[in-house]
């Protein structure tokens, strides 16, 4: 096309579309793109068959392990991104995880930046995302500018009753925070519904803080913004010198175009980026587009993670599930040298989508129902920080598919948050041996197919050589090449990265309106 952008946005999601949202209100030309297409809304966005069990939402792609072996990547392609089936959890690192913290199988290296210096975007970010939650319950929550913007979600009675009784065990359960559009003082005039399908669906009602609904929608119309749907970028084309982008290559309806613009950022996700740019060699980057380094697609990381269903002879009616957390155990303690993460609640369990679970879940108590199972059910999610290891990579072939090598890092720890979990269940009436983990991904690689919080192949810092992006998240050895979703991670924390990215999208946008001026 003859016309020049000012941005060519790649990606619309945490990242991408948050970038577009920070840019639209100065005029500036964009060119927004997206491989997929707008979510369809229909009743299957609530029904754990076709969500869970048959994957309906999941892409269409192959990826390749460390030893070839193909497998069906957890990736969603459509405008919002990951977002549009994420649990909408928006957590900020804590100051920590800014700083050198030190693991039992290696360094979780310092940020270039520090928490105070990103603690203005994380509140533009939750007031953009309309993040519900209360301040000052969580010992590991950094200094704020200001409160949230909506109070934290009630708990419903059997979460109550949890959360009084850790508290009565010495434990700091804190109401999570969740970005959804939930108005508890005036529920006939509030989006949410405040239904259980918020947790790895699409939200039918479109309620829940995704990067469609909050970030990408309201520039839809705006005569300097234009979307592209359907439009997967196969390449970049650079100058005779390698400093500039000049093209984007889009495959579309079958057809290649080439688009041009002034700054080119890439927020396809940490796998795809990286492709792009590996995929995008040339005479002047023969191992890939900013790869001087060889840090391109290196240091992925996307949490060592795993969901446990907790049974008790209670029955828990709760509907919306994810609104307690525990941090207790996030940074070293007196008993334990190392950090083993954050325990929150994941979405509530249902029969449907335990269906396909392997035999082992029904153990405990053989004349039980999946129903009775899942009315029984209190369910949790337990995240422990993976480090950057510069051998856990995305590389691609030459056809340009995807290879993706990864070992795990820090089992000790999350084995030792997953004991911990078991001992604080005690306080709350549920034993031990009803304590087993879920895995509703029964016909994919898990985890490695698991990359809802897939960071790192593109790190940012000071040294161009061993970073790829500078602290704006432009790429060292290109111009008018940026960067901006979760590959810029040097590390990952042990928080769901979406917030970061969010408020990263707006730091680096008002970093490119003051270049633009």
């Amino acid at each position: 096309m003859s016309e020049n952008y000012d941005v060519i946005i790649i990606g619309s999601g945490a990242g991408g579309g948050t970038l577009a949202y920070a840019l639209a209100d100065a005029g500036k030309r964009i060119l927004l793109l997206e491989r997929g297409d707008f979510l369809p809304r229909e009743m299957d966005n609530w029904d754990p068959k076709p969500v869970f069990v048959k994957g309906k939402y999941i892409s269409k792609d192959t990826w390749f392990d460390r030893d070839g072996k193909s497998f069906q990547p957890q990736v969603h392609y459509f405008v919002g991104g990951a977002t549009k089936l994420y649990g909408a959890a928006l957590y900020r690192l804590r100051p920590g995880d800014f700083g050198e913290l030190k693991h039992v199988d290696g360094i979780s290296p310092a940020w270039p930046l520090s928490y105070d210096d990103f603690e203005p975007w994380y509140s533009r970010a939750e007031r953009l995302y309309q993040v519900h939650c209360n301040a000052g319950e969580d010992p590991t929550e950094g200094p704020r500018s200001e409160p949230y913007p909506w109070p934290a979600v009630s708990h419903e009675p059997r979460l109550q009753q949890i959360s009084d009784d850790l508290a009565k065990g010495g434990y700091h359960p804190f109401h999570a925070p969740c970005g959804i559009m939930l108005n508890e003082a005036d529920r006939p005039r509030s989006t949410c519904i405040r239904c259980a399908w918020c947790d790895g669906y699409p939200c039918l009602v479109h309620a829940k803080a995704d990067a469609e609904v909050i970030a990408v929608r309201p520039l839809l119309g705006r005569p300097n913004v234009t979307l592209l749907t359907g439009a997967e970028v196969t390449r970049l084309e650079t100058d005779s010198s390698g400093r500039t982008v000049t093209g984007v290559v889009v495959s579309r309806d079958g057809n290649r175009e080439v688009y041009a613009g002034d700054i080119v950022a890439v927020c396809a996700g940490a796998a795809n980026s990286a492709k792009l740019l590996l995929n995008s060699a040339t005479d002047i980057h023969p191992h890939g587009l900013a790869n001087g380094s060889d840090q391109v697609g290196r240091n992925y990381m996307f949490h060592n993670c795993k969901a446990i269903a907790a049974l008790s002879t209670e029955k828990n009616d709760t509907v919306y599930q994810k609104t307690l957390g525990i941090n207790d155990f996030y940074f070293a303690t007196k008993d334990y040298e190392y950090p083993a993460g954050n325990i929150q609640m994941v979405g509530k369990s249902n029969a449907e989508a335990m269906r396909g679970e392997q035999p082992e879940k029904t153990w405990f108590a053989p004349e039980w129902t999946l129903t009775d199972t899942a009315r029984h059910s209190v369910d949790w999610w337990l995240t422990t920080e993976d480090l950057p290891v510069p051998e856990n990579r995305v590389t691609t072939d030459k056809d340009g598919n995807v290879h993706l090598t990864y070992s795990p890092t820090n089992a000790e720890e999350a084995d030792r948050l997953y004991g911990e979990l078991k001992k604080i269940l005690n306080h709350t009436g549920m034993a031990a041996h009803h304590v087993f983990r879920k895995n509703f991904y029964m016909d994919m690689a898990i985890p490695l197919a698991g990359c809802a919080h897939q960071a790192g192949t593109c790190r940012f810092g000071t040294d161009p050589a061993t970073s790829v992006l500078d602290v704006n998240c432009k790429a060292h050895e290109l111009d008018n090449l940026y960067v901006v979703d979760t590959s810029f991670f040097p590390s990952i924390g042990a928080v769901n990265p979406a917030l970061t990215a969010i408020a990263n999208g707006l730091r680096v946008g008002d970093h490119l309106l003051s270049r633009m001026t």
